[in-house]
């Protein structure tokens, strides 16, 4: 997030005009207008945000605000007198209709936003000839959204927060929409790093020193108050250290949870994530003022709990979208996601980010699966109950903060008295996840029949302005609006029966905003009208009167009407409270029904798709029997996709390589063959079936990918070193439990240097470290590795060749590959004939002269049985 740039004035021209003042700091604030004054006085409060002040039907921005808002959302920069002395002030507005169109352009662009809007009647204070009250309704920063118009429905909006003690850090963050809050510490400032991508918070808060305490960074900015191991394509936004302070953040936690100890929620002894969780709640109730945020009790995680998968793996593995350009089509949730409730879309996208390393956690969620497989009748009247259930948890946070409205709260009602239906279906299983649906709270479903006997079934969207509770439900009310009742039908009648006293019969009873109610009468019958009129206005063509009884109706139907809404506002907010006492309740449902949405659609994925269930043993196996890629599959269509087994893991079990050289030629499937590798342990081990005939797995702890590079322009490095750095990264932090898969290594640079690379990554990883590793090459030469190495073994991508083309085939098999057909890659791209036939004569040059190959066999030649290391070219 980012303040709005320092301000200077303007100097281009609007209009013919010169340019109006854009920096109120240089003006005399005293000769400003009184609603100028107090737009930079609500201003000064928040620094960093911008302000969007209601002037009538418009919210308008004044000075640098004003030029950042204009050039942000593409409006017109105009201007306002801002003063008899001051002269004109930069000016932009928006409709008050699209305050929230505008609003949610602004914070996905990293700003925050404060809303300023009146209060009162504008006519009271026009009467009293004073400035319309205005007070700050909303604060809208990335990380605190609640509105749904603001929010992605299948992903959570994260705020995050940050403390920093040398290679020590702590971290918390929370959605406040769904009410989630979770905190933890560890050390290792990279694992932060991994640890924030992989959350991607919408904004993240960083305890600071810096003199501007109020500052918002947008993603990319640089501030030298910014740790240089954070990210730089996130939202920061810089606050106070005090919060931060263990002694100012425990207490705070405590306070918030009404608890004694934070024992209960695990954090007793990580000082850094207590720090990251009271700076949290600071920030947020300093954002929240208006409304009091129901956050989830305070849990505790390890990353030690769940299998790490850095930014460049999942970039790589493409879980939550393409690496092409970005789109959620064609990405792994893509191809997985059949959720019924926006609930389980966000539970299906943490379950992928963040799978297990606990077998009895897995083993919990394929028993679900499993079930409902083998039940399909089950799965299939749980699936439609689902999809008539809203979005409880995200409702029931704003029923919580007070910011629900009708609508919100019938569509939860109606959820809660589904919930029933749900248990009994529930009820039909045995499995973990079906048995937690089995426990709804019996009171939920008479609170949500209640809700339903109060709220008239077509509401309205504002709460303010009555007709949302139903007839019956107060005796007062029911009063009240007979009354009023009454006073309508008695002013429909009224020019009914004015016409037939006074015998005009074009006399009207009307109305307006500046006069009420009044008689309308021509200017030929005004001589006419009775005595007991009396007239209020003269026209061109009519005259206007009143009467003491019909002003007096007036006032009894103003006033009737003002009580009768206020009387239904109180009912509503009585029953909002009502539901909000069960928050906690209803939210703990809400992860069960989230959870059984998730395992339903990934067991009817698995139905549909042949999916099977992998089996996990001990040590570091990989036996896959007939392997496809899940999202290419579905892609391609039935029967097309071509399946291919994959076996890693040395053990005393088995005989099985730890590290497979892959060769093949270009575009054969080498890379799908990796990512189809990786995606199969990373469903297994999210508890999903996998699309495969079998499947034995052992736990990894991590899974590397390095698939493609591109240039890091932003930090000047080439693709070469990306490359490198990816490489890097792998190397140090590998373990023997860890799943490698690597891509063309060393291709960045001369062939050489390269090979050498190439083979030195390639035999640290089988000797030093024994990870589980695919390393797909077109360095031949590799295959050299097998003859030394005993847990080394080659594989190609098959090919069918003919005297005019090559086929194909898709399929890994054993040996190694001598050709890599990249001339023919590029006939087949449509290169020039005579490129195609310069490149064959060159090649065949280059092979007849090489010295790589004779190179190799001379150092294989000078080896020892008990060597590791090789120098490839001797001496």
């Amino acid at each position: 997030m980012t303040s709005p740039p320092e301000s200077n004035p303007i100097t281009t021209e609007i209009g013919n005009k010169q340019a109006p003042h854009g920096d109120y700091r240089i003006l005399d604030r005293t000769k400003l207008t009184p609603m100028h004054q107090h737009y930079v006085e609500v201003k000064e409060k928040y620094p960093g945000a911008l302000l969007l002040y209601r002037v009538g039907d418009f919210f308008e921005c004044f000075f640098q605000d004003a030029v950042v808002i204009s050039r942000e959302l593409e409006l017109v920069l105009t201007s306002k007198e801002g003063g008899k002395d001051i002269g004109r002030v930069a000016m932009t507005g928006v409709p008050h209709h699209a305050l929230e169109r505008y609003s949610r352009l602004l914070v996905e662009k990293g700003y925050a936003v404060i809303i300023c809007d009146q209060v009162e009647d504008s006519a009271i204070a026009k009467e009293e000839k004073r400035m319309v009250e205005r007070q700050i309704t909303k604060l809208l920063t990335p990380g605190t959204l609640t509105d749904d118009g603001m929010l992605q429905a299948r992903r959570n909006n994260f705020l995050a927060a940050v403390v920093i003690a040398g290679e020590h850090w702590g971290l918390a963050y929370a959605d406040i929409s769904t009410g989630e809050f979770f905190t933890t510490q560890a050390s290792d400032l990279s694992s932060l790093s991994v640890e924030l991508l992989r959350l991607q918070p919408s904004e993240i808060l960083i305890p600071t020193n810096a003199p501007d305490l109020k500052s918002l960074l947008r993603p990319g900015e640089k501030s030298e108050h910014l740790p240089t191991c954070l990210p730089d394509s996130f939202c920061y936004s810089l606050r106070s250290q005090t919060p931060f302070l263990l002694p100012e953040a425990k207490p705070r936690l405590l306070t918030t949870f009404k608890i004694k100890s934070l024992e209960g929620l695990g954090c007793e002894h990580l000082p850094l994530a207590i720090r990251a969780a009271g700076g949290l709640l600071e920030y947020i109730e300093d954002t929240q003022k208006a409304n009091k945020i129901p956050l989830q009790p305070l849990r505790t995680y390890s990353l030690a709990d769940y299998l790490i998968l850095d930014h460049q793996t999942r970039r790589n593995l493409e879980i939550t979208q393409t690496v092409r350009d970005g789109s959620f089509y064609g990405s792994l949730l893509w191809a997985l996601d059949r959720t019924c409730t926006a609930m389980g879309g966000r539970a299906l996208r943490r379950w992928f980010m963040q799978p297990l390393l606990d077998p009895k956690g897995i083993k919990a969620r394929q028993d679900t699966i499993q079930e409902l497989s083998d039940h399909p009748s089950l799965r299939q009247d749980l699936r439609q109950l689902l999809r008539s259930i809203y979005d409880i948890e995200r409702i029931t946070g704003r029923v919580g903060s007070g910011t629900a409205n009708a609508r919100d709260l019938l569509s939860l009602s109606e959820s809660l008295v589904k919930l029933a239906d749900l248990s009994i279906l529930a009820n039909q299983g045995t499995s973990p996840f079906l048995k937690a649906l089995q426990k709804i709270p019996p009171d939920l479903e008479p609170l949500g029949k209640k809700v339903l006997s109060f709220l008239v079934e077509s509401l309205p969207l504002q709460i303010k302005e009555g007709g949302i509770i139903r007839d019956g439900v107060d005796p007062q009310l029911d009063g009240m609006r007979e009354q009023y009742q009454e006073d309508i039908q008695w002013l429909a009648n009224f020019e009914a029966t004015e016409k037939k006293r006074t015998g005009i019969t074009n006399l009207k009873v009307d109305s307006n905003k500046s006069f009420g109610y009044y008689i309308s009468l021509p200017r030929s019958k005004a001589e006419l009208a009775p005595e007991n009129y009396i007239r209020k206005q003269t026209l061109l063509n009519e005259e206007r009167y009143i009467t003491p009884e019909l002003k007096e109706r007036e006032t009894r139907i103003l006033t009737a009407k003002d009580d009768l809404n206020r009387l239904e506002y109180e009912i509503f907010t009585d029953l909002r409270s009502e539901v909000s006492e069960k928050a906690q309740e209803i939210r703990n449902i809400a992860k069960a029904v989230a959870a059984i949405d998730v395992l339903s659609g990934l067991a009817e994925i698995a139905v549909y798709q042949g999916y099977c269930r992998p089996e996990f043993v001990e040590g570091r196996l990989i036996d896959v029997k007939n392997g496809r890629h899940p999202v290419v599959e579905q892609s391609l269509g039935a029967g097309f996709f071509v399946p291919n087994s994959t076996t890693l893991g040395n053990s005393l079990e088995e005989n099985y390589p730890d590290l497979v050289i892959l060769t093949g030629p270009n575009a054969s499937g080498k890379s799908c063959y990796l990512r189809q590798v990786g995606l199969i342990q990373l469903m297994a081990q999210t508890g999903s079936y996998v699309p495969a005939t079998t499947a034995k797995l052992s736990i990894c702890d991590r899974i590397f990918t390095r698939v493609g590079a591109v240039d890091d322009l932003a930090t000047g490095q080439s693709t070469f070193m990306v490359e490198m750095n990816e490489t890097a990264n792998i190397l140090n932090h590998a373990t023997a439990r860890s799943l490698v898969l690597l891509d063309e290594i060393g291709r960045g640079t001369a062939t050489f240097d390269g090979l050498s690379i190439a083979w030195a990554v390639a035999e640290y990883l089988a000797t030093e470290i024994q990870s589980r590793t695919i390393f797909a090459t077109h360095y031949h030469e590799l295959n050299e590795l097998a003859s030394i190495l005993t847990n080394v073994a080659n594989y190609q991508v098959t090919v069918q060749e003919t005297p005019t083309q090559i086929i194909f085939l898709h399929q890994v098999r054993p040996g190694g590959a001598d050709k890599s057909y990249g001339i023919e890659a590029g006939r087949l791209a449509g290169l020039p004939s005579s490129v195609i036939t310069r490149a064959k004569q060159v090649m065949g040059q280059i092979e007849k002269h090489s010295k790589i190959a004779l190179g190799l066999r001379e150092g294989i030649q000078k080896m020892t049985p008990n060597q590791k290391q090789l120098d490839i070219f001797g001496e």
